[in-house]
């Protein structure tokens, strides 16, 4: 069978089913061999993976997943894709369909029961409104994922890897530099999906850490010091912590804290590196 990635095979199977593209999830599908050829070499996928793909479309990446990879559970929200994706994995037996919305899946538990809980490797063209809560949900319920590889807004990605004091630096960068090693494998134009989105794309591969590169006794409270210190961007890390309604501490403690970190009093939330933001977490958290 020829391959959804040529565009007008895509266009074929849309016309056949007569499908609306439905702007609340954010569908647009690949329709670039190489930029495939991409992902797949990105994620290192191989026979002995079990993969979870995430929002698979008509099937487009699904097809290349299935001829590298030993098994792949594909979870498409869509339920009008669901007759298309019977028909275009037609002759693909390692592929298994679910049709839910994966922010509600328990994916620890899919993983327990489909994979007996061994490790998976996630890779996903990932609608944009919710790459952030599927990324932290996987990472943050310690779902066992040995890598995530996933097609995001460029932005997106570039706020992923970078570093303190930089203007993408944030929330986003510290969590997920938290749980993993990110690595952007490929810049993607606008002009290989149908229909075309009105930014960049890239692809960025999430290596989990065996280890969290910090160690804190107070993980939720570091989050919590992490998004307070990132709200107000403006603020000093000071007034920040002292009006974040998810912190319970007086002005004295937490200038206090500051003052141990050793930072002057005066530091913004956005030049601390991830093991100051640990460090702070354990001197509040009475460590």
């Amino acid at each position: 069978m020829e391959k959804l990635s040529n565009p007008q095979k895509t266009i074929e199977v849309i016309q056949k089913y007569e499908f609306a593209f439905q702007k609340k999830f954010g569908q647009n599908f690949l329709i670039d061999g190489h930029v495939l050829n991409k992902i797949i070499a990105a994620a290192d996928i191989t026979k002995e993976d079990f993969v979870l793909e995430i929002g698979p479309g008509i099937g487009t990446m699904t097809q290349y997943l299935s001829e590298a990879a030993g098994k792949v559970l594909a979870v498409e929200i869509d339920k009008m894709l669901i007759p298309i994706l019977q028909d275009t994995l037609a002759g693909y037996g390692n592929v298994e369909i679910l049709n839910e919305d994966i922010l509600k899946v328990d994916i620890a538990a899919l993983v327990e029961e489909k994979n007996g809980g061994k490790p998976i490797k996630v890779v996903a063209n990932l609608p944009y409104y919710i790459t952030t809560p599927i990324i932290m949900g996987l990472l943050e319920q310690h779902v066992p994922v040995k890598s995530i590889t996933v097609m995001v807004q460029k932005e997106v990605a570039q706020r992923m890897q970078a570093q303190p004091g930089s203007k993408d630096y944030g929330a986003l960068s510290l969590a997920v530099q938290y749980y993993c090693d990110p690595y952007i494998a490929a810049n993607v134009p606008p002009n290989c999906f149908i229909p075309r989105p009105k930014v960049g794309s890239a692809v960025i591969r999430l290596t989990t850490h065996e280890e969290p590169p910090v160690k804190t006794a107070h993980e939720k409270l570091m989050f919590r010091i992490i998004r307070a210190s990132f709200n107000q961007r403006r603020k000093t890390l000071a007034n920040g912590l002292s009006n974040a309604p998810e912190l319970d501490f007086t002005k004295e403690e937490i200038a206090a804290a500051i003052a141990a970190l050793g930072v002057p009093a005066g530091v913004r939330g956005e030049t601390l590196t991830l093991g100051q933001f640990a460090r702070l977490a354990d001197i509040l958290g009475g460590v």
